[in-house]
């Protein structure tokens, strides 16, 4: 049986090297998307370029937009964007599905060949046999990675991090610095109107206290009319007495 596989020795190369080739993409994806996934767990502290590069750039957006209002979206663009070296993860996993699909054409031609030239059944046979093989070692291995439900998971972890807790964090951080700040302006207003950050030279503060002595003269000068004006008789004594003749007069 196995000379069976061997008499066309080229073809199954050909066949078997695409069938594994693209089993070793659909495994790449998903060791990829496991590391990912495991990193995501503890996002504060992970030290994957792909994830600091998204913390960094949400952090941004955020600073700039106050806030992001489609999280979600945001994610997706950055697991579109997610590499294995400088080969992006969407077109490897389209490579895989391509390269299964060439392996069954190839068997299918040399199979096409060896009905032209007259073979037995079985010599022709392997080739049938190995097509249906490689397809369901493609989608054992497909089931097996579960690429979409790695996605899924990688999202969801993304989407409950950068809302639940990266925009929180951003969220407090921004409003310590308006706290910082309205704290700090009463002190710099203070020090505008006081002359605290100038240096005050001797002839200054002569000239301040000389101008507080005056203000103090002033201030103890109104003082000293206004007690007299309180304590002095409303009239003289010729003007009483001009007064009480007028109203005796008036009364009788």
């Amino acid at each position: 049986m196995l000379a069976l596989f061997f008499y066309h020795k080229n073809f199954m190369f050909a066949i078997l090297t695409l069938l594994f080739c693209s089993i070793i993409c659909q495994f790449l994806l998903g060791v990829t998307f496991h590391r990912l996934i495991r990193e995501t767990e503890n996002m504060s502290a992970t030290k994957n370029r792909s994830l600091q590069q998204l913390k960094l750039k949400f952090t941004s957006c955020t600073q700039l937009r106050e806030t992001i209002p489609n999280v979600p979206v945001f994610v997706d663009k950055f697991i579109n964007q997610i590499r294995i070296g400088k080969i992006p993860v969407s077109f490897l996993k389209h490579l895989s599905g391509q390269l299964t699909l060439l392996a069954v054409l190839v068997a299918g031609i040399g199979a096409c060949l060896g009905i032209i030239q007259n073979e037995s059944f079985f010599a022709v046979a392997p080739f049938y046999l190995i097509s249906f093989l490689g397809l369901y070692l493609y989608f054992a291995a497909a089931s097996l990675v579960d690429l979409p439900g790695k996605i899924n998971i990688l999202r969801t972890n993304l989407v409950d991090y950068l809302e639940n807790h990266l925009s929180n964090r951003l969220d407090q951080t921004r409003l310590d610095m308006r706290m910082a700040g309205m704290e700090k302006s009463p002190a710099k207003a203070g020090s505008k109107k006081t002359g605290e950050d100038k240096p005050v030279g001797k002839k200054e503060e002569a000239t301040v206290e000389k101008w507080e002595k005056t203000d103090a003269d002033d201030t103890y000068a109104a003082r000293q009319d206004a007690e007299r004006k309180k304590n002095s008789p409303a009239f003289t004594p010729s003007e009483a007495e001009e007064l009480e003749l007028l109203l005796r007069e008036f009364l009788v």
